[in-house]
């Protein structure tokens, strides 16, 4: 049984491998099943390191402790699986100094584009974007997951997002080919931002790239980028770091994702010794930072303890007097 589990747990780097230089139905069939098994088996382990103490205090049946365990669970991840097919909205206002009128705005993240999020998922996104009627849309990186193939039927939904819509490059992104990546996105409409600035709606779009290492917590480009500090602005940036700089650019308002809120318990505990702005909307040093939980998944299409989101920014003139 240990040795079945030990083969069984390399699987996932097998079929990703396989998947993305040799990709086919049935590499799509085994990449799938292998995300779930490794679920399954991250919440075999977490089950199994909570029960240990349990059992050397209690001394409960063996035979019977390991079939309900095992029972838990297999319902956990089937919930969790289950969890993970859904699409919440959250609703965010920010107030933003200099902002004329009222805008709305939405979020998306880590949607993950690929063998498991595909043409369909993408479909439900932007129809439940469109529902929201926004001014714009910022898809803050890990738009494709960088294993499956994707081509320009994959992307197609987004040519029917009614709002107009702007991208950065997340981690992902740079797995694969950048150029294509670009390729792909102009083809849809949606406008690329590399490293540079763009007015819309009265508002400074800033886009940069992730740091092509991932020791490089670092927003590097913001020193040369021509931000006004009249004029309202954003950041999209895909890791939820780089916060002193942004901040000392006089950044009004950075939106993340990256974390995915740890995606599965307890997975977000560890996740947040590395990215202490985990999920969630915070004021630093006068500066708003959004960090998303991702609107799709990666790895196994799990979710526990999180939610895949569409945030919707209503973004509102600072009050005076």
């Amino acid at each position: 049984m240990i040795l079945v589990c030990a083969v069984l747990s390399f699987a996932f780097p097998v079929c990703s491998v396989l998947e993305r230089f040799y990709p086919s139905d049935f590499s799509m069939v085994l990449y799938t099943a292998a995300s779930l098994w490794l679920g399954m088996l991250f919440l075999f382990l977490t089950t199994f390191l909570i029960y240990e103490p349990v059992r050397l205090i209690l001394r409960p049946d063996s035979k019977t402790t390991g079939i309900v365990l095992v029972a838990v669970v297999l319902l956990v991840s089937l919930y969790a699986v289950v969890n993970a097919f859904f699409i919440s909205v959250k609703t965010v206002e920010v107030a933003l100094p200099n902002l004329a009128v009222p805008v709305k705005m939405v979020q998306l993240s880590d949607i993950h584009v690929g063998t498991i999020h595909n043409t369909g998922y993408l479909t439900r996104i932007v129809d439940k974007t469109n529902a929201l009627y926004p001014d714009m849309v910022l898809i803050t990186g890990d738009f494709f997951d960088g294993i499956g193939p994707v081509s320009r039927k994959t992307v197609a939904p987004l040519q029917n997002m009614n709002a107009r819509t702007f991208f950065v490059m997340g981690n992902h992104e740079r797995y694969g080919d950048s150029d294509r990546v670009a390729k792909l996105m102009a083809d849809t409409g949606v406008t690329m931002l590399r490293n540079e600035v763009v007015e819309y709606k009265g508002i400074q779009i800033v886009g940069a790239d992730c740091p092509e290492r991932d020791n490089l917590k670092d927003t590097p480009y913001l020193r040369k980028m021509q931000i006004k500090k009249e004029i309202p602005s954003i950041l999209m940036f895909h890791q939820p770091t780089g916060i002193e700089h942004a901040v000392r650019a006089g950044i009004n308002l950075q939106v993340s994702g990256h974390t995915h809120n740890g995606q599965v318990f307890p997975f977000n505990l560890l996740a947040k010794i590395f990215y202490p702005y985990l999920n969630g909307l915070y004021l630093i040093d006068g500066m708003y930072l959004y960090v998303s939980p991702g609107t799709g998944t990666w790895g196994p299409p799990m979710r526990l303890g999180s939610q895949n989101e569409i945030t919707l920014f209503n973004l509102v003139p600072v009050k005076t007097g």
